[in-house]
């Protein structure tokens, strides 16, 4: 079990990349992981991908929940990425798809924000396309 967090600034962005099983015992970690980035880079958007989520039980209804209230009152908002059938099936049947978006690719919603801020910055505002923030494993 790991989560890789990546920011993208200029899209005021973050996507966090979840690996494994999202379980009562991973999630608390999962949870703090994330909420240091929130809190330490303020996104209008995060991104959970769950691509690479092997198993998830309400634990994972719960992350997504939590994640979805710290956003919402910071005015942002939480998109759920590429989760796995099951997975989906789960979140749908939950009724996550009313909080969150629930989509298969993250590029669009990187892109579109990226362009719509370019077009007010100058040349020497750019910033680096994605930093990573960390990845670890414990």
């Amino acid at each position: 079990m790991n989560v890789e967090i990546k920011n993208y600034p200029s899209a005021r962005t973050l996507v966090a990349e979840i690996c494994g099983d999202i379980d009562h015992h991973t999630a608390k970690y999962f949870r703090g992981e994330i909420d240091k980035a929130i809190r330490s880079h303020n996104p209008l958007t995060l991104i959970l991908d769950y691509s690479q989520v092997t198993f998830m039980d309400s634990s994972g209804i719960g992350l997504v929940m939590g994640r979805y209230r710290i956003m919402s009152e910071m005015g942002g908002e939480v998109i759920v990425a590429s989760p796995p059938a099951y997975i989906r099936k789960v979140l749908q049947l939950a009724g996550m798809h009313r909080l969150t978006k629930i989509v298969t690719d993250i590029a669009p919603y990187i892109q579109e924000k990226k362009a719509a801020q370019e077009q007010n910055e100058s040349p020497d505002d750019k910033t680096k396309e994605s930093d990573k923030i960390e990845t670890k494993t414990p």
